[in-house]
């Protein structure tokens, strides 16, 4: 059906993100010689997989040509030499659950971000957001719903992909699946029509058009509610049936796109997993048996510890200084059910609900919550990359990958915190902070 207010909605926001991006131009870098050559030199590489000493990497135009001991790799003369004493070079962190259209909610609640604040307000910290992800060290990040801002995510997706704004390589959900009556704000006169933060769909004939309809428009995976706060004291229940939900998966796979879901009850999780969703988001109420399930499944959790963690300190959590909430010690539990049966692990804050650029927060509480450090930078570079089907293109130090490369002072794979201290990062063989 045709929408005057949606195509009202998209052409103001797309006037505002043309002047908004010719105003941020200066704050791009121009696209990369192809015959631009680097030599970079870390203290130690960390490829992905394992450390290596006494490693250079070459870059040429957007990709790298070598990576390996400096006594086996050839050095063309023609190449910038880097030198990064004390560092770590790795491969771009690869964020696995961000909203770059939302902005904390100690500032402005989800409720009057959906509500109050324009499209083109929320596109213009958008494209700041993307800006601090990039120079943190995150290359590439799974945004996995604009949260009421229709496809702005795809726009701005487009914008970094075509040099206009810098930020991080971008797969995107568009507008998130939700079953009618489950999702958005609440409270309000049944008369009015109030926005969802995301789009409705009910019956297969319903479901089948509007996992369509996304795909057409630019989504790069779908992501469905499949529970929600809808129970009858406001709990958490599931949303779509099975058979809803194996349809979204079938018609996505035919795409060749993945399906998500947002699931955090027993039923809601195992209903996603059987019908073939490839990663759950949150998963805070598990049992040990959908766990089991999960991984004999090959299904991953992105337990999005950091989001928890700060609405509880907006709530007035004293971190360090109070006890551990309950809700801190269960999902404690939860995650560490989740390694015990073996879960593959999406590395993923919920990033949007705590501020952009400060990603890293989610890679500490893994580490904190008893993953080992090594584990979750293999985690966060090569495991999401393989799950976001990407590893044919990035998430390695490997010959022949793009050059989508970081580098940090000190050893992270010893002291998770050294990942903050970003030195270097190169997208696509473009450096876009250095030394």
């Amino acid at each position: 059906m045709f929408s005057y207010s949606r195509v009202r909605c998209s052409i103001a926001t797309w006037v505002f993100l043309l002047g908004l991006f010719a105003f941020s131009r200066g704050f791009a870098q121009t696209n990369p010689k192809t015959d631009s050559v680097f030599v970079l030199k870390p203290s130690q590489v960390f490829d992905g997989r394992d450390l290596h000493k006494d490693w250079v990497v070459v870059v040429q135009g957007e990709r790298i040509v070598a990576a390996g001991s400096v006594k086996t790799v050839s050095l063309p003369q023609n190449a910038r030499t880097i030198e990064l004493p004390g560092q770590t070079l790795l491969p771009g962190l690869i964020e696995g659950h961000s909203h770059l259209l939302l902005h904390p909610y100690n500032e402005t609640s989800w409720n009057d971000q959906v509500l109050k604040e324009a499209d083109a307000l929320r596109v213009a910290r958008a494209t700041v957001h993307a800006r601090n992800t990039l120079l943190a060290g995150f290359t590439t990040v799974r945004d996995l719903g604009s949260e009421g801002a229709e496809y702005a995510d795809v726009g701005l997706k487009q914008a970094i992909n075509q040099g206009i704004i810098p930020g991080p390589r971008m797969l995107v959900a568009g507008k998130a699946m939700i079953a009618t009556g489950s999702y958005g704000p609440k409270g309000f006169d049944p008369a009015f029509e109030v926005p969802q933060g995301a789009e409705a769909a009910d019956g297969m004939d319903n479901i089948s058009r509007v996992v369509r309809d996304q795909i057409g428009i630019g989504a790069d995976l779908v992501k469905v509610y499949a529970d929600y706060r809808w129970g009858p004291n406001g709990e958490a229940m599931p949303t779509f049936t099975l058979a809803e939900l194996k349809l979204i998966v079938e018609i996505a796979a035919s795409s060749g796109r993945p399906v998500v879901a947002h699931a955090s009850t027993p039923e809601g999780m195992r209903r996603a997993v059987e019908a073939g969703i490839k990663t759950i988001e949150h998963g805070d109420g598990a049992t040990p048996e959908v766990f089991k399930l999960m991984a004999r499944k090959n299904v991953a959790l992105c337990p999005t510890l950091a989001a928890g963690d700060a609405i509880l300190q907006y709530s007035g959590w004293r971190k360090g200084q109070d006890p551990e909430p309950a809700r801190i010690t269960q999902k404690r539990a939860n995650f560490k059910s989740a390694m015990a049966a073996k879960v593959p692990i999406v590395v993923g804050g919920d990033v949007g609900v705590f501020p952009h650029g400060d990603n890293a927060r989610e890679l500490e509480m893994l580490v904190n919550y008893g993953m080992p450090a090594l584990d979750v930078l293999r985690a966060a570079t090569a495991g999401n990359a393989k799950r976001f089907h990407l590893d044919n293109r990035l998430g390695m130090v490997q010959t022949g990958l793009l050059a989508d490369l970081i580098s940090v002072s000190g050893d992270p794979t010893q002291d998770i915190a050294a990942i903050r201290k970003v030195r270097l990062v190169m997208k696509g063989g473009q450096i876009y902070r250095q030394p």
